[in-house]
């Protein structure tokens, strides 16, 4: 697939890119080499191959779910450095 400096142009807009004119002509070869492998990779029969999204087979590694005894809420309340009535009181953080 031949890419067009225009292309380039509309992806780092989107990307909030400046690019120079060297860089411009840079970024369009490479990625003009990297569609064109991946059109060689869709000359591929893949038509027997089992989809995936990772490499190895992954399955979930949590652990059951279990109830147990807990700490109080008095409990809990008497490691906090400060609280406010049955809750914990913490600084107020503003950005």
């Amino acid at each position: 697939m031949k890419i067009s400096k225009k292309h380039v142009e509309d992806v780092a807009f989107l990307a909030r890119l400046t690019l120079s004119d060297e860089e411009l002509n840079k970024m369009t070869i490479q990625l003009g080499e990297i569609l064109s492998y991946v059109e060689k990779l869709n000359e591929l029969d893949t038509s027997t191959i089992k989809t995936t999204s990772h490499v190895f087979s992954v399955c979930n590694a949590f652990r059951e779910d279990k109830v147990k005894i807990s700490l109080t809420q008095n409990e809990a309340l008497m490691n906090a450095p400060k609280q406010h009535e049955d809750m914990f009181q913490v600084p107020k953080i503003l950005i």
